[in-house]
Parts: C-alpha cells; sequence; structure tokens
C-alpha cells in the first residue's frame, strides 16, 4: 500500500484553512504517481513542487528574504533505493530547488568524465549553472521567486530591527521549511525537504534541508523502512543530526512513538551540543513500516505550537489532514508532543 505525506512547517500558522487545502492537494498529487507506477522519488518530488509553487510556504516562491533582501532557496531528496542523497542551497533563480536536489540525487550512480566523483551538495551560482545543464526550470528574473507575503515580511522585520538597537527583542518566527515522504507498497521509501531559510538570514547561511543526516533520511534495512523530514532551528538540527537520529533510533523498536519522544528528549531538547536554557523549536514527520508484517505508523513531533500535516494512502479516497498543537501548558521550544496513526 502506497503512501505520500507532506508537512508546511513547524511554527504558529495562521489562515490554517489554505494549509489545510495546500496539503491534501500537495499529498493526493504524489500518491497519485504511486497509482500510476511511479518512484517514491518521484512522488515526493512532485508533492514538494506543489508546496514550493503555493507562495503559502517557506520554499520555493514565496520564501522568506534574506537580509539583502533576496530569495536564497535550498532542499534536499534522499533515496532508501539506492541510498543516494542530493541536494541544492543558495540558489534564487531554479523556480524548483527540489527538482535541482533530485537531479543531483540521481546523479549519484555515475561518473563525471575521468572518474571524478559527483557532487552531493551544489551551491550559488555553480548551482544555477548545473540546473540549466540538467533543464532544471529556471526564471527569468530573481525577483519572480519573491511572493508579497515574503516582500511584506521582510520590510515588517527590517523596519522592527531598525526601530530596536538591539535585534534580539525582536522575535522572528517562521520555520515553515516543507517536507515529503512516501513509500510504496514494496517498501521502497524516498523523503525531501525544501526551505528558503529564516526570515532576515546572513546571505550565503546554509540550513538542514542541504544537509546529509539533519533535514532528511530514508533508508530500508532488514525489511523496515524508514524515513524522516524536519523543520525548525536549522542550525540545531545540523548539530543534532536529527533526521538520521530519529531514524536510527527507530530501528527494531517495540514502540515507535515513545522512542520518537525519547529522541526528542534526549537528542535534541537536552543535547549536550546544543546550549542549555535556550528555546529548542523542532519538529518531525517519520514513517517507520515493517515489510514482512504489511504494517507501518505515520508519526509526528514537534516542540513549536504547531505542525500542519496531510497524508493519503492508495486506498483511501481523499487525503487527510491534521493539525497537531502543542497544549497550552507545555512551553514551546522546550517540550515536545508526539502524534501518529497506522496504516
Amino acid at each position: 500500500m502506497g503512501l505520500v505525506a507532506v508537512h508546511t512547517g513547524a511554527g504558529n500558522f495562521v489562515n490554517e484553512e489554505n494549509y489545510k487545502v495546500l496539503c491534501k492537494k500537495a499529498a493526493k498529487k504524489g500518491c497519485d504517481l504511486l497509482d500510476s507506477n511511479k518512484s517514491v522519488l518521484d512522488a515526493v518530488e512532485m508533492a514538494i513542487k506543489i508546496l514550493e509553487n503555493s507562495g503559502h510556504t517557506n520554499a520555493g516562491f514565496g520564501s522568506n528574504l534574506t537580509w539583502n533582501g533576496t530569495v536564497e532557496c535550498e532542499a534536499g531528496i534522499m533515496d532508501s533505493i539506492s541510498t543516494n542523497f542530493g541536494a541544492c542551497t543558495c540558489v534564487s533563480d531554479v523556480k524548483n530547488p527540489i527538482s535541482l536536489a533530485r537531479k543531483v540525487c540521481d546523479k549519484q550512480s555515475t561518473l563525471f568524465n575521468f572518474g571524478r566523483l559527483p557532487p552531493i551538495v551544489v551551491a550559488g551560482a555553480g548551482a544555477s549553472q548545473l540546473a540549466k545543464e540538467m533543464n532544471v526550470e529556471m526564471v527569468q528574473d530573481e525577483t519572480e521567486m519573491i511572493s508579497k507575503k515574503a516582500q511584506n515580511t521582510f520590510n515588517y522585520y527590517r523596519k522592527k530591527i531598525t526601530e530596536y538597537e538591539n535585534a534580539n527583542l525582536v522575535q522572528v518566527s517562521p520555520l515553515d521549511t516543507v517536507g515529503a515522504i512516501a513509500i510504496d507498497d514494496e517498501g521502497n521509501v524516498a523523503s525531501g525537504c525544501s526551505s528558503g531559510g529564516i526570515v532576515l538570514k546572513l546571505s550565503g547561511r546554509v540550513g538542514q534541508a542541504a544537509i546529509y543526516g539533519a533535514g532528511c533520511w530514508s533508508q530500508k534495512v532488514n525489511n523496515q523502512s524508514l524515513a524522516t523530514v524536519t523543520t525548525g532551528n536549522g542550525e540545531y538540527l545540523i548539530k543534532t543530526l536529527l533526521a538520521r537520529e530519529i531514524c536510527t533510533s527507530l530501528m527494531d523498536c517495540d514502540c515507535p512513538t515513545t522512542k520518537l519522544h525519547q529522541v526528542f528528549n534526549d537528542k535534541f531538547l537536552n543535547s549536550p551540543m546544543l546550549p542549555k536554557n535556550q528555546d529548542k523549536y523542532a519538529g518531525c514527520l517519520t514513517v517507520d513500516y515493517r515489510c514482512l508484517e504489511n504494517r507501518g505508523d505515520l508519526l509526528w513531533a514537534h516542540t513549536t505550537k504547531m505542525l500542519c500535516l496531510g497524508y493519503k494512502t492508495s486506498n483511501q479516497k481523499f487525503a487527510k489532514f491534521i493539525s497537531s498543537s502543542l497544549p497550552d501548558y507545555s512551553q514551546a521550544g522546550h517540550k515536545a508532543i508526539v502524534g501518529g496513526i497506522s496504516f
């Protein structure tokens, strides 16, 4: 049984109805590809392209702007069949960064001329040039990637920071990296993520979406398929390699829900790699599938106030949407909530 699940990021969302429609659309389109015998990579790429093109998320068109007022996108994708990973970062003229990441991922299995190893991550001008050579769709002008919403957000925070000498007085909150996971009826799984980074980020900053083991992870070992996509404080997700940590921790565990909660507490909130007494924001979407038993769990966790997600299986007529909220008595950045459904 195939499944595609997507999320629009961890944060505190307004206009939830927009995310509901978007998540269900992306999950359905991805699942439709699985039902048409397309690969899990095809399904993940399609689902994320829909999220990137929407203008409602911090990915692709509508991404957050840098301190200089420009768009710099990144994306990553990983496949359990080949174990290949591909990513791009600091790209401003690629319409769908996930498509460039997919091309980089696909090229991992073939050496370049003279036995040169193909890159895992491409960045900046070199990434744009490679995208053109690989016939990835480009935009004519980089400003085409800037949405009205992103421009207004940029103007708001730049004004606020100008008003205060101490920039720490300004809370810059959007963390809505998007992600998708697809699994087919043979247990092959892929995962991917795409992001525009934090608001007013330093130009050239690289987030978790482009880092191996931090933004996404996919593996199939001993008839157990696992995949995770993360969202949140990119620097903290990189230092903890949270996506990989989640999947390796869920290997052969008896209760994935309990284990996921433990991972968030031990490997993220209380990680010795992260500063103490700091708000630590993260979220994840995870699939744990036992091939021989033909059963799986779709799990999610977050330390932010909300996490919006959608999913569809091949057996469902319609995609479903879930808005997960941290309880009022729990402090965001310090407590984690875990949820899940079986499929």
